[in-house]
């Protein structure tokens, strides 16, 4: 058992993923092993020309605002996505489809960019209170190792100590399962801008 508590002891220091990671990282309290970038810019994601000023009108437009809340959801496959990004272009007159095209993308960045920060914050938060957690957990485990130390310690209140510790400890395992998982989110969501803003570039006319 003592053994145990040890390492509930050292566990801010090895259950938070990409702690040691993280120090490479210019914000030395980012929790993730992929590297934190807070916001998106257009060349990171467009390959093609420069976009037209009424790109920026794109939620003016009912039907490219509507396809760009469909496409940005993480529930339409990739390969449906693309689909209808076909199905829209096939409608465009020949001298607006550029505009429109670009219009969904600027959509998309826009739409995805800020999601993609609204999660990076939560990520923030979360490793906030999972590091609190984790300076409880020292704290309780050192307590109770001081218990089991005290001969004269009563048995029941070290056990129902030890039994509260094991419990919190179990919860903070399952908090650092979410967050490996969490930190996944700020990448998928890039990929499918660059994957979305690709897709768009080809079916833009060539001249």
């Amino acid at each position: 058992m003592r053994t145990s508590i040890i390492a509930v002891v050292a566990v801010g220091i090895t259950m938070v993923p990409g702690l040691t990671a993280a120090a490479s990282n210019t914000d030395p309290d980012w929790p993730c092993v992929q590297r934190k970038v807070p916001e998106l810019s257009v060349a990171q994601v467009w390959n093609g020309d420069a976009l037209p000023e009424t790109a920026k009108d794109w939620n003016k437009d009912a039907d490219v605002a509507q396809l760009v809340d469909e496409l940005a959801a993480r529930r339409t496959p990739m390969d449906a996505a693309q689909k209808q990004l076909e199905a829209f272009a096939a409608t465009l007159p020949a001298d607006q489809t550029d505009e429109k095209l670009a219009q969904v993308f600027q959509g998309l960045f826009e739409k995805l960019n800020r999601e993609r920060e609204q999660v990076i914050s939560g990520i923030a938060r979360y490793a906030g209170k999972q590091r609190q957690l984790a300076a409880d957990l020292r704290k309780k485990a050192s307590d109770v190792d001081k218990l089991r130390r005290d001969a004269n310690a009563d048995p029941t209140e070290m056990e129902k100590q030890s039994d509260q510790l094991k419990w919190e400890t179990r919860v903070f395992e399952e908090r650092v399962q979410s967050l490996s998982y969490v930190c996944e989110v700020p990448t998928i969501i890039e990929q499918r801008l660059y994957g979305l803003s690709k897709f768009i570039g080809q079916l833009m006319p060539k001249s």
